[in-house]
């Protein structure tokens, strides 16, 4: 600004309206400049300068603010970020743990489960081989009872044809004796 001033108040005649003094209120060159000059004092009598200067410093203050609290909410996101990410890594080292627990616990029920079925099958064998025995004692059971009785039965008949009445009342009377001596 002083710059341009001094560039009006330095200027020669030759810069002047052809035929005109620079100098005179004729010439349009001195009047602009005059006029320049004017509107420049009364920018600064009202102290325009200083208050457009006072205008951008609250400018600079308010963006100088606003940076500052651009960095804070930076400061403050990074915080919260690296605790999520902090977060998120604590929970993926949780379920890696829970799911290693799982495993560990599905594989110990599966051994759980072979060995149960294992003493299931021994016990069923066992039941099977009881029933086997069982059924093998009743079959050799009944096969003597039929044996018995076939043997009684060819037993009667060989008595009843070779008995005589008296050796019927012989063994008879023997019989009795037995008994009685035995219940006596």
């Amino acid at each position: 600004m002083l710059i341009a001033l001094a560039a009006t108040v330095t200027a020669s005649p030759v810069l002047a309206a052809p035929g005109k003094p620079f100098f005179s209120l004729e010439n349009t060159d001195f009047v602009v400049t005059l006029g320049f000059i004017v509107f420049i004092g009364i920018l600064l009598y009202f102290k325009v300068p200083s208050l457009l200067g006072g205008l951008l410093d609250k400018r600079a203050e308010g963006i100088k603010s606003e940076l500052e609290e651009a960095r804070a909410l930076r400061d403050e996101a990074q915080t919260l970020l690296a605790g999520y990410e902090r977060k998120q890594k604590e929970v993926q080292e949780q379920s890696e743990r829970i799911i290693a627990a799982a495993k560990q616990e599905a594989a110990e029920a599966a051994e759980l489960a072979k060995e149960e079925l294992k003493a299931s099958i021994k016990r069923r064998l066992k039941a099977a081989e009881d029933q086997i025995a069982s059924a093998e004692a009743s079959a050799i059971r009944d096969v003597r009872d039929e044996a018995i009785r076939i043997a009684v039965a060819a037993a009667k008949d060989v008595i009843a044809k070779n008995m005589t009445a008296a050796d019927g009342n012989k063994l008879i009377d023997d019989a009795i004796g037995q008994v009685d001596a035995k219940l006596h």
